[in-house]
């Protein structure tokens, strides 16, 4: 152990016990959880002298301390390490008190060392030449070439603040001790009695003597622990931007969002953390908080967390792009259908919904609720979809934005089936009749300028027509003038098949007629329906 039996550290001649009993000063940290002598079970008894005190009587360092045992030891077993080191110490090097002031073991236990008092300057046998300046801390195991675990690391920071705050020491700062005898460290640094030699207020054993101790990495780890201990808060970063929708590295809400943060600095050493919006104190909250809701105005905002230490000391996190946006998106066009071109069945009138949708901030997407449930990307602005006809359906379109926001249209609109004998004809048509057409029946004609005519009140118009190979053409008028030459013919048969179509901004009374081209070599078209969309 340090001190072990097979490298033993001579302590400083004592001063003689004293029954004046030092005060026990305030701390600017708060006291970590100690387990008593009573209750790891000192032996009172074999160290029966009292408790003498520093002579200042000032803590004016921490010396940090390995054991050089093993750690396989269950910490449920640690009072049992304790007293076997006490044991050691007292029964065999004849000391009148376990030497070290505090021991941690690896779950981050802090027990009790030398009596005297957890809150008092005990004069403890852990430094020879210093412990008449210092406070000793030994954590249990060996630490050469195994790293103390988190809880340690924590533990002793915590002690460390704890007691060095009882004399308003900075853990993070250095210290001049005066030397109480001659010495060597491990770095092969020499020195006098009465010398001056300045110090971390955190050091190792081997800063003071010619010792292995505390072991390689623990003495690595007593920079993260004067951090902890003094420091701004260590390693503190953020943890996620919740309540928000997240594009890329930029976050989107409403008007707030629960910013979240860690840090490895034990909460008992943390005063408050502080949420920063464009660099401005936006939320306070406590030191053992890790999470807060964080009101937005609109805009593009700087998110940030700030921890305070408790020695005053800062850190903040990089900061969090999250735009606050309250306005919904608009329909700069809104939502229209219109028949379109494909096989028409009484059950699935083909058509074409389309919209465009625009935002101040960042379009999400466009939701189509009813009469189908569909999804579309914010670039998307029509789809095909097909409708019963004769059944009115309301279109229930939704535009939503990246922050949440959502603007929803409901038109209603009604596909109607005008089968061909619904026309009015002129010329020669030939009735035919095959379950495949629309009602199982269609109109043909080879006699040119032999015409079909329909009148109805909508918005869009689709001809449907059977096509092969061998189908003419036919002159489509809309309220008295031409509007296109359609030729029916198809390398394969198609039933049903609506060839053309027209659109309307609104609602109003139309006319459509065909009329029989009479193309050349083949003359005969069929025509099954005209249907329309109110």
């Amino acid at each position: 152990g340090d001190p072990a039996p097979t490298d033993p550290a001579p302590t400083t001649p004592a001063p003689d016990p004293t029954v004046s009993v030092p005060p026990a000063p305030p701390s600017t940290a708060p006291r970590p959880p100690i387990v008593s002598r009573a209750q790891w079970g000192a032996d009172e008894a074999a160290a029966p002298e009292e408790a003498i005190y520093l002579p200042d009587p000032v803590v004016k360092a921490v010396v940090v301390h390995h054991t050089a045992e093993s750690n396989a030891y269950v910490c449920e077993d640690s009072a049992a390490v304790v007293r076997g080191i006490f044991t050691y110490h007292v029964r065999t090097l004849g000391w009148r008190d376990i030497g070290y002031n505090f021991l941690v073991d690896k779950c981050g236990t802090i027990h009790e060392g030398r009596k005297g008092g957890v809150d008092r300057p005990v004069y403890g046998a852990h430094a020879y030449g210093f412990n008449d300046q210092t406070t000793g801390i030994a954590v249990l195991g060996t630490y050469t070439d195994t790293a103390a675990p988190t809880a340690v690391l924590n533990s002793v920071a915590r002690l460390s603040a704890w007691k060095l705050g009882q004399y308003g020491a900075d853990p993070t700062g250095t210290v001049n001790l005066i030397a109480g005898a001659d010495g060597v460290n491990l770095a092969g640094q020499r020195w006098s009695k009465g010398a001056v030699r300045t110090l971390p207020r955190i050091h190792g054993h081997r800063d003071g003597y010619n010792t292995l101790c505390p072991g390689d990495r623990l003495y690595g780890q007593l920079e993260t622990i004067r951090t902890l201990a003094g420091g701004a808060p260590h390693a503190l970063a953020s943890n996620g931007v919740t309540g928000t929708t997240v594009v890329g590295d930029t976050h989107y809400t409403k008007n707030s969002a629960t910013v979240a943060w860690k840090t490895g600095t034990p909460s008992q050493l943390l005063t408050r953390f502080e949420v920063l919006v464009d660099g401005k104190v936006a939320v306070t909250t406590a030191g053992n908080a890790r999470s807060v809701a964080v009101p937005l105005s609109p805009g593009t905002r700087k998110v940030s967390v700030r921890g305070v230490h408790l020695s005053g000391r800062t850190a903040t996190t990089p900061a969090v792009t999250v735009v606050a946006d309250t306005i919904a998106p608009t329909f700069t066009t809104a939502p229209r259908l219109a028949l379109r071109a494909g096989t028409v069945n009484t059950d699935a009138v083909p058509v074409r919904l389309t919209w465009k949708a625009a935002d101040e901030t960042r379009l999400q997407g466009v939701r189509l609720l009813s009469p189908v449930a569909k999804s579309y990307s914010a670039t998307t602005t029509s789809a095909d979809l097909t409708v019963k006809s004769g059944v009115a359906s309301t279109w229930q379109v939704r535009a939503l934005d990246t922050a949440g926001n959502q603007r929803t249209v409901s038109p209603s609109f009604t596909p109607v089936i005008l089968q061909e004998t619904a026309a009015k004809r002129t010329g020669t048509w030939t009735t035919r009749s095959d379950s495949r057409y629309l009602g199982g029946k269609s109109l043909a004609s080879g006699t040119k300028n032999s015409s079909l005519t329909w009148t109805f009140t909508g918005r869009s118009a689709a001809l449907v027509v059977s096509r092969a190979s061998g189908s003419g053409q036919v002159r489509v008028y809309v309220d008295g003038k031409l509007a296109k030459t359609v030729d029916l013919k198809s390398s394969t048969v198609r039933y049903r098949d609506a060839i053309w179509t027209q659109s309307w901004t609104s609602n109003a009374k139309h006319t459509v007629r065909i009329e029989v081209v009479g193309t050349s070599g083949r003359p005969t078209v069929t025509v099954d329906a005209l249907t329309y969309l109110k």
